[in-house]
């Protein structure tokens, strides 16, 4: 169980810094595209000057609408228990499958501990739905391919 415990510390870490990352990545496209907006000088071309200063604001438009997505993310990761052991699976669970062990987190692909991997994925995810609920010697239809789960802590 201490093992779990630990296995489960590791991956919240993992994940935490992870968004973190994205944040800043996120954050310093922000920052250099506003300097460059503010940089922008109006010249003799015209329409190329605006297009670039639309091109730019579209940029940072999408880059602020990534940094929402991302703190809603770091949030609902922040309320995961990372010290606690449950035996059905829900947000902040580790779930071993006949296919695949998961970490039921965040949207963040694969995860190596130990040599092990785990996929960070989503409880909104069509599998994280599925997997939802569930406990250790239930399984699920995936895509047509029936999914046991061994363990769940």
């Amino acid at each position: 169980m201490e093992e779990n415990i630990k296995i489960k510390k590791a991956l919240f870490e993992v994940c935490i810094r992870e968004v973190m990352f994205k944040a800043e990545t996120v954050n310093k496209i922000l920052l250099s595209n506003k300097k460059a907006l503010e940089s922008e000088t109006k010249s003799s071309a015209g329409d190329k000057h605006e297009t670039g200063r639309a091109v730019l604001q579209l940029e940072m438009e999408k880059a602020s609408q990534q940094i929402v997505v991302i703190e809603k993310m770091l949030q609902s990761l922040k309320r995961i228990p990372a010290d606690r052991i449950q035996k059905t699976v829900a947000t902040g669970s580790v779930v071993r499958t006949s296919g695949f062990d998961f970490y039921i987190s965040a949207s963040l692909g694969e995860i190596v501990i130990d040599h092990a991997k785990y996929y960070a994925i989503s409880a909104r995810s069509p599998i994280g739905n599925l997997l939802m609920g569930k406990k250790a010697g239930d399984s699920i239809d995936f895509k047509g391919e029936e999914i046991y789960i061994t363990e769940v802590f």
